[in-house]
């Protein structure tokens, strides 16, 4: 039967390639994206899949009967662009200006419509259920997912399942990893007021460009001298704003900048540690300052048994496909990590990269693309998967043949 699902997303591949294109001419931003999520709700519809709209928002989730009692099985896919204007020249570059799919979502979406299609043609030979999670708002904390969860995606769900295109990965790659995939993503705020005044005269003011130089370099300390250095975490300022005249000793100074982290313990020393060496050097140099540390998306961390599940299923239904353990999960985002909190599951991502058409640049970059075919090998796990958690044939929890 599996054979016959990959038969059957594979006739879709040009219906695929027409979906994702048409997204990425028509990108919307986080918690904007009505026409997309509208789009989304029409096609599944249209193929009879029971649909709830504007769900925790924008989002749109999809429901699928197999014809006997199983597991529920949920496959997320997000949909939201990103204020980048697209570079690349390509028929189906971005109309919108300064925003662009420059991370996949687009492929995500297409990919994920297709599974949608295969498996409510084939729902009478599934024991279980599939939710289709469509979600809005993965690049922009809050996000969208966890006020989806809020909303009920997850009512009735097992086991839940996400993947991610990897446009540093070569096509056919599938990888994954069980634990932390990607970190904890907080983000902070520092303002420095302090007294300003003649250049000439620095004993008369409370320089705020000096300690707010003073705060920057010691806080690089937490991490190396107060983190164990066995447990990963990263401490950037990306921004420092102080100043109008070269002879002029400014009074404020703001900073602002990202902390990663995978573990919680960790996560919670960096906030307070920061927030005790701001006061500390503000008190010293007599300077007052407003603080704010914003805790972003948690850690995604895949369950071990759901993790072993995905690898053994590709194993036996994709020979084809080249399965990498990740070893040294990455330090970005992401907010599968709340599904992730609240069932069993596992996300991982899927080769994209191909030099020959120039799907080469990093996600996030004006030039971003991928190699279209990838969606096919991230459909076919998605099938792979729902097939072993939803056929009635099982055998030590794994399904006897896929073949």
């Amino acid at each position: 039967m599996i054979n016959k699902m990959f038969e059957q997303v594979e006739a879709m591949y040009d219906q695929m390639v027409e979906w994702r294109r048409h997204l990425h001419e028509n990108p919307e931003l986080s918690f904007q994206e009505f026409n997309t999520s509208k789009m989304i709700g029409d096609i599944l519809e249209g193929y009879g899949i029971e649909v709830k709209r504007n769900v925790g928002g924008n989002g749109v989730v999809g429901k699928i009967y197999g014809s006997k009692p199983g597991k529920t099985i949920a496959l997320r896919a997000d949909f939201d662009a990103l204020p980048i204007q697209d570079e690349k020249e390509v028929e189906y570059k971005s109309k919108v200006l300064g925003v662009m799919h420059a991370c996949g979502h687009d492929g995500h979406t297409a990919t994920l419509l297709a599974v949608a299609k295969v498996l409510n043609d084939n729902r009478d030979s599934l024991a279980g259920n599939i939710v289709l999670l469509h979600q809005h708002a993965e690049e922009l904390p809050p996000g969208g997912a966890i006020a989806m969860i809020e909303d009920g995606c997850l009512e009735g769900v097992d086991v839940v399942y996400g993947a991610h295109l990897a446009s540093r990965s070569p096509l056919g790659e599938i990888l994954y990893g069980v634990g932390p995939t990607s970190a904890a993503s907080d983000s902070f705020e520092l303002k420095i007021q302090g007294k300003g005044g003649h250049g000439a005269s620095p004993h008369q003011t409370v320089d705020a460009i000096a300690i707010g130089a003073q705060i920057a370099n010691q806080l690089k300390h937490i991490v190396s001298r107060m983190v164990n250095p066995q447990k990963p975490a990263v401490l950037s300022i990306g921004s420092f704003h102080a100043g109008n005249a070269g002879n002029v000793i400014a009074d404020t100074a703001e900073l602002t900048g990202t902390v990663r982290t995978f573990d919680e313990d960790v996560r919670e020393l960096i906030e307070k540690e920061m927030e005790e060496l701001v006061s500390g050097v503000c008190t010293a140099f007599h300077a007052t300052y407003t603080f704010k540390y914003s805790k972003g998306y948690p850690s995604t961390i895949n369950t071990e048994t759901e993790t072993n599940i995905l690898v053994e299923t590709v194993k036996t239904t994709m020979p084809e496909a080249k399965l990498v353990e990740v070893l040294k999960p990455g330090m970005g985002g992401e907010d599968f990590a709340y599904y992730l909190q609240n069932r069993p599951g596992c996300f991982f991502s899927v080769g994209a990269r191909n030099e020959e058409i120039d799907a080469v640049y990093p996600h996030h970059h004006p030039k971003f693309t991928f190699d279209e075919k990838a969606m096919l090998y991230t459909a076919k796990v998605f099938l792979s998967l729902v097939y072993q958690y939803t056929h009635s044939n099982r055998k030590e929890g794994l399904v006897e043949s896929a073949m």
